[in-house]
């Protein structure tokens, strides 16, 4: 059987195939906070977070640069990273929902260099950016841990064909 690609695929069908595989593609959900340049507070669910180096440690995500959040994390050099657990699904969707919402009520307080810190996930990382790279309207940033913690345990949140889900494990 032949799995290489044709020689040309047009623009259409390659961004429908790509849609298409990462639509069945499970990844786990982070959110990804920061304050802008007044201080005040920006985030985003995102699926793109992962493991770059573990000496140094550091991590990278993805975002559009059309994002809410982009000119703030432009501004700052600070990025929280809250790890999900499945006990997170609403706060995902509520951070993934209108911007007006993100930081409407309790759920969050203020941390270290002033980044929102959403309370109960499963773990956080402090970083510091140490690069932005942009391509083609997208950014892929650059962060160095530099603090974090550890919160109550929990199953990691996944998001698949549009929707969370919870992991299984596999028995053979």
């Amino acid at each position: 059987m032949n799995t290489q690609l044709p020689a040309t695929v047009t623009d259409e069908r390659s961004q429908t195939a790509f849609r298409q595989a990462f639509q069945r593609h499970s990844a786990g959900v982070a959110i990804v906070t920061a304050a802008d340049i007044t201080g005040r507070p920006t985030g985003f669910t995102a699926t793109s977070l992962a493991s770059l180096s573990a000496q140094p440690p550091m991590l990278t995500f993805n975002l559009a640069t059309s994002s809410s959040s982009w000119e703030a994390l432009t501004e700052t050099n600070h990025v929280a990273v809250h790890m999900l657990g499945v006990r997170n699904r609403a706060l995902a969707a509520r951070m993934a929902g209108p911007r007006a919402n993100r930081f409407v009520g309790d759920h969050w307080h203020r941390g270290e260099f002033n980044l929102p810190i959403l309370n109960d996930v499963t773990a956080v990382l402090i970083g510091t950016i140490i690069q932005r790279n942009v391509v083609h309207g997208a950014a892929c940033i650059v962060a160095k841990v530099v603090g974090g913690y550890q919160g109550e345990d929990d199953a990691g949140l996944l998001y698949r064909e549009r929707v969370y889900l919870a992991p299984q494990p596999l028995t053979d």
